[in-house]
């Protein structure tokens, strides 16, 4: 747009403080829950909140005229444009205050037994009984009141402080969700005896890593970010000393692959063993399932 038009200070304000959620849904796209943050269902690795945004891939973010300039490619005043409603005819929500007061940590209440976890780990994700066993019995994995599966991180003293939610169900609306005052250091991992740990985006793609390379498990040490983030990775290293090789075996896709290549930059000047394993196709539970699929094709 090579014409010069002048925004109000009030107009440009209000382009600012747009809801990037209802922005989003308002152009037919399904941002995914995480904690108190979305992300961006073109992008996983780009969060919003309110009228904010944040690339953790690239370490950087801004309001909501930067990111419509970003993420759809458009100018500084077609993006101010499209905020006000001048470019499509749309009024967006504006963002609202955050709450002075976060919600306090609290687990969620457990169901009286684990049947749907079970059943969904094992039928759907195709995940070895006795490793959702060995995961349950640490206290790390059970089955809410809504028949979610609750991954639990716990501190160095052994109590929780990060919950990381995934819904079991098969059809109709599904999520997954970092619960509100969960810390993301100390996200779903396990502890081992040996001196390697294997780092993940998500729990369920730890559980089936595992069930695909189940020789030594039980002596690694294991840890899902529920996200990219370097700190939960951190946080074992500074926890455990002995750790001196890093797998990265995060997502096959772009913000996976970037991800792993920001901490084998950070890892490696910490003079760590680092490497990177990497599905075959987008995940470790896609690799699981496609061989559960082969061999019930073999059988037949």
């Amino acid at each position: 747009m090579s014409n010069y038009i002048y925004f109000t200070p009030e107009e440009k304000a209000r382009a600012q403080n747009t809801d990037l959620v209802s922005l989003l849904r308002a152009k037919g796209e399904r941002p995914i829950r995480s904690g108190r943050e979305y992300r961006t269902p073109n992008d996983p690795s780009v969060t919003v909140r309110g009228n904010k945004w944040y690339d953790h891939s690239e370490r950087v973010g801004g309001y909501a005229v930067s990111f419509v300039q970003r993420y759809y490619r458009l100018s500084y005043q077609e993006a101010v444009l499209l905020l006000l409603g001048r470019k499509d005819g749309k009024r967006y929500e504006q963002a609202q205050s955050a709450p002075t007061e976060p919600k306090p940590f609290a687990l969620p209440d457990p169901y009286d037994n684990m049947r749907r976890v079970y059943a969904y780990l094992m039928r759907q994700r195709h995940i070895d009984r006795d490793v959702i066993t060995g995961f349950v019995r640490e206290k790390l994995l059970y089955e809410d009141v809504h028949h979610n599966c609750v991954f639990v991180g716990l501190d160095g003293c052994g109590e929780a402080k990060h919950v990381h939610i995934r819904s079991t169900n098969s059809q109709g609306k599904t999520f997954r969700i970092n619960i509100e005052g969960s810390e993301s250091i100390h996200s779903f991992h396990k502890n081992g005896t040996d001196k390697s740990l294997y780092v993940f985006e998500a729990p369920i793609d730890l559980l089936s890593h595992i069930t695909l390379y189940p020789y030594g498990w039980l002596e690694h040490s294991y840890v899902a970010c529920c996200g990219t983030s370097i700190q939960p990775v951190l946080e074992r290293l500074r926890q455990n000393p002995k750790l001196d090789t890093v797998y990265l075996c995060l997502d096959n896709d772009d913000a996976g692959n970037e991800a792993c290549d920001r901490m084998r930059d950070a890892l490696g000047g910490m003079g760590l063993d680092v490497e990177r394993l990497t599905p075959r196709r987008k995940d470790w539970n896609d690799d699981l399932c496609a061989k559960f699929e082969k061999h019930k094709e073999d059988a037949t």
